[in-house]
């Protein structure tokens, strides 16, 4: 199992690097490669939230006593995620606002100023939405947590369970050793009552 976790995370390290690189070239790049290299970043961030999916799927698998040091890795994975999206976020925004200066063109102070609005109001979105995917992230981390713990005391409860049986057992058979022990103590004593000296006519 932890060959394919491996494996997921190498493809995903990759991954995030071509990514990266690219959402830095976006704003240097001619409007039509930037079109281009946008649609392009949107299906590899696509394809880098199918790899956590499988990395999440996998690391469930993991006994819970052993899934500590994988959990930790994915929040790790899943906040590197969270950037990505962000900094892809701030670079269409500015792609878009080169786009839209193109198409109105330069309409005097009225239109700067009303695209400087638009930029504080997205750079605000931007904020809360940063904020609400951190909350998120804090969330999804305490129910794991949750989870394991509940996993880890159904595991202890099953095991006292199992040894509370064995101990039962092991009461029952030395109570049926006692029981034959005073069995063949009575039965010995009664052979030497009638072989003893005393005995005899």
């Amino acid at each position: 199992m932890s060959s394919d976790f491996e494996g997921y995370e190498q493809d995903f390290a990759v991954l995030t690097a071509e990514i990266t690189s690219k959402i830095a070239r976006v704003p240097r790049l001619p409007p039509d490669e930037k079109k281009q290299m946008v649609a392009n970043v949107e299906k590899q961030l696509e394809e880098a939230k199918e790899l956590l999916e499988q990395m999440d799927l996998e690391v469930r698998e993991i006994p819970p006593q052993s899934r500590g040091m994988y959990s930790n890795r994915m929040r790790s994975y899943k906040q590197e995620m969270g950037k990505l999206e962000t900094d892809f976020k701030r670079s269409r925004i500015a792609y878009s606002d080169e786009v839209r200066n193109e198409l109105l063109g330069d309409d005097g102070n009225s239109s700067e100023n009303q695209l400087i609005k638009l930029r504080e109001e997205r750079a605000h979105l931007l904020d809360n939405t940063e904020r609400l995917e951190r909350s998120s992230r804090r969330l999804e981390a305490g129910y794991q947590i949750a989870v394991e713990t509940e996993q880890i005391g159904q595991e202890m409860l099953e095991n006292l369970s199992h040894d509370r049986e064995k101990i039962q057992r092991a009461r029952e058979r030395l109570r049926e050793t006692d029981a034959n022990l005073g069995k063949s103590s009575r039965v010995l004593t009664g052979m030497l009552r009638r072989h003893s000296p005393d005995s005899e006519p």
